[in-house]
């Protein structure tokens, strides 16, 4: 088990990957990325996702949901197709769900009427939640504290924020997932200064790819794609900046992750 990762946010259903996917999760595998949970964005993606979690059982796990950008289309049917998926015992959380105040693609009303419901719905599940917030902060903490209470538990998916949002988040009893945007020295400033004060219980570790492919990984990949393969260099640079060994934060993180998301090791 010495130096495993998981990956807890991959986009393996993405166009990106449909002609290689055998070989990205081989790779993966090969890098000591031994666990994926693969994020669901919309039903279409969901419903893959579940798929692909069905069939790699002994790697891959998966989430349902509809993240922000979608929000304009939840409605009755889709929150009843979304409950559906959720029995699914390999669909591990809710979301990606949140709110996105920077892109705006749906309205702010119905990205927050999307996201409580999604809360409503992971409460009844008793399953986690896998959030997404940008520029959205004070929204967003305020409908989590309400909802708080119900949940089993939630992670700040591909955390990029600064001090207050890391204590606000913590405050909640928030894990904290962090992608490669901390390899990042001009955009990942802040992050870097505050990763050292993530609770080591809090802490997982993500690639969010095919997106946020680290900006000091050499050689870069011609493509420019991300992969869940290139964890393990950004668990090394979370772990420098830690003051951690790299095996240390691989065992704690696996073991976060396990636990969160009710993974059985060796499963």
């Amino acid at each position: 088990m010495s130096g495993q990762l998981t990956d807890i946010g991959s986009n393996l259903t993405h166009d990106s990957f449909a002609a290689d996917l055998p070989q990205v999760i081989r790779r993966a595998i090969e890098a000591g990325v031994t666990r994926q949970i693969v994020t669901g964005a919309d039903l279409d993606s969901s419903r893959a996702a579940a798929a692909l979690a069905a069939a790699h059982p002994s790697t891959l796990w998966s989430t349902a949901g509809i993240h922000p950008h979608h929000a304009a289309q939840f409605n009755r049917a889709r929150r009843e197709e979304l409950e559906e998926l959720l029995r699914e015992p390999r669909v591990v959380a809710v979301g990606e769900c949140g709110l996105d105040y920077y892109r705006d693609f749906s309205p702010r009303a119905a990205q927050r009427s999307a996201f409580i419901a999604q809360l409503e719905l992971a409460t009844s599940a008793r399953k986690p939640v896998f959030l997404h917030q940008r520029d959205a902060h004070e929204d967003f903490a305020a409908i989590l504290a309400e909802h708080r209470p119900g949940l089993v538990g939630g992670v700040a998916h591909c955390f990029t924020g600064g001090a207050r949002e890391l204590e606000d988040y913590l405050d909640l009893d928030l894990s904290i997932g962090i992608t490669g945007w901390i390899c990042d020295e001009r955009r990942g400033l802040e992050l870097r200064g505050v990763v050292p004060r993530i609770p080591p219980s809090r802490l997982m570790l993500e690639t969010d790819a095919p997106y946020l492919l680290p900006r000091d990984l050499l050689p870069r990949p011609a493509s420019r794609r991300n992969e869940p393969a290139f964890l393990p260099h950004i668990a090394r640079t979370v772990a420098q900046l830690r003051g951690e060994s790299f095996d240390l934060l691989a065992e704690t993180t696996t073991r976060n992750a396990a636990h969160f998301f009710g993974l059985k090791i060796g499963a």
